[in-house]
């Protein structure tokens, strides 16, 4: 069976059922990592979800990347951390560390990953020692309602900027998946799809014919 490249995050103001339920469903759909995006939540919150979550997602095989808090990244030693780039250079502040090369080492993580909006973004997330980015928003997407999409062309700029795996975000979905991939793109991120699906090994399914 051919691996996912599509990393799903989580939302659980987006899921219509049981959330911990769907996070255990999403886990055993293997996509290829899950970023437990919850930012709204006390740092005491979190915790205690990615508790719940990470020794699941472990017995399943599915990488998980905890976002924003990476102080539970440490503690948990999660399989990755994923941070907006302005947190992602507090941290790297706040840990007194100037080799960015030594970061993940430092916090304990085999993958690091920043959200880049521009081309710049790509080069300052890389200087870091980020492991991959995220690029977006690419399409019209509710999440970001007024925003319209930055489009193919920013995608091409990104992926071409930095020798990083790239993922695309924003309103991408089965139909147009092979764009993205077609502009250099590893792979892409959903995030309501995945929190809304019915099934969501077949959602991935259909990413992957």
């Amino acid at each position: 069976m051919k691996s996912s490249d599509i990393i799903c995050v989580t939302n659980r103001h987006l899921c219509e059922g049981d959330y911990r339920e769907k996070l255990v469903e999403v886990a055993k759909a293997h996509p290829a990592a899950i970023i437990l995006r919850e930012k709204d939540m006390s740092e005491e919150e979190y915790r205690e979800l990615a508790s719940f979550f990470l020794p699941i997602c472990r017995e399943e095989g599915t990488k998980l990347f905890l976002h924003n808090f990476y102080k539970v990244a440490m503690e948990l030693r999660s399989d990755g951390l994923h941070l907006p780039l302005h947190i992602l250079e507090e941290v790297m502040s706040e840990l007194g560390n100037d080799q960015p090369e030594l970061l993940r080492e430092r916090l304990g993580i085999a993958e690091l990953g920043a959200s880049c909006h521009s081309a710049h973004d790509a080069r300052r997330a890389k200087a870091l020692g980020c492991t991959y980015i995220l690029a977006g928003h690419i399409y019209d997407t509710d999440c970001k309602k007024g925003l319209p999409g930055r489009g193919l062309e920013f995608l091409r700029n990104v992926t071409k900027e930095v020798d990083l795996p790239v993922y695309a975000i924003g309103g991408i979905e089965p139909e147009n998946i092979d764009e993205v991939r077609r502009e250099g793109a590893a792979g892409a991120c959903i995030m309501s799809s995945a929190m809304k699906a019915k099934s969501v090994k077949e959602l991935l399914t259909k990413f992957s014919q």
